[in-house]
């Protein structure tokens, strides 16, 4: 299965390229999208509607200001939709991410932070996962690797702590 990162605009991608950057380093196939909401509504409803028979299991739904996208895409299919808000110049992406947590009832969009790229790409692979235990054996080694990190730069830190 493949994710769908679909963006409401091509000036979504710097933020993107972060996402399919972390879906690529666990081999997970993806494919990249501008489709809008509000500019080509058929599109993203026709789209949404296909993506289970077009081998999608997540869709990531990415938008800035009136960022509908997330919520569209989920109308129109079953599968998890992450939505991840994209920070624009009016409200710092605050407007974002607010028009994608306040869905309604029985449109659930789960939603990460304002440009939370490389979260949405690891809570999509970690529905992904699910049903996958070579996702799964990636993810535990990548929470060992995160937690290594953490422990050598504790080290770091407390060694120049003490010569202070």
């Amino acid at each position: 299965m493949k994710v769908a990162v679909v963006m409401g605009s091509d000036s979504d991608f710097p933020v993107i390229k972060k996402c399919l950057e972390v879906l690529k380093s666990f081999g997970v196939a993806y494919e990249a999208r501008v489709i809008s909401a509000h500019r080509t509504p058929q599109i993203a409803g026709d789209f949404a509607t296909h993506a289970e028979e077009n081998g999608i299991g997540v869709i990531i739904g990415a938008a800035g200001k009136a960022a509908h996208l997330a919520g569209v895409l989920a109308a129109y299919t079953t599968l998890p939709v992450i939505g991840l808000p994209i920070k624009s110049s009016t409200m710092d992406g605050l407007d974002s991410l607010l028009s994608m947590v306040q869905m309604p009832k029985g449109v659930p969009v789960a939603t990460v932070a304002i440009d939370g790229a490389e979260n949405a790409a690891l809570l999509a692979v970690q529905i992904l996962a699910l049903s996958d235990k070579g996702l799964r054996d990636k993810l535990k080694q990548y929470k060992k690797d995160m937690a290594s990190e953490t422990e050598k730069k504790d080290s770091v830190i407390n060694g120049e702590a003490k010569k202070i």
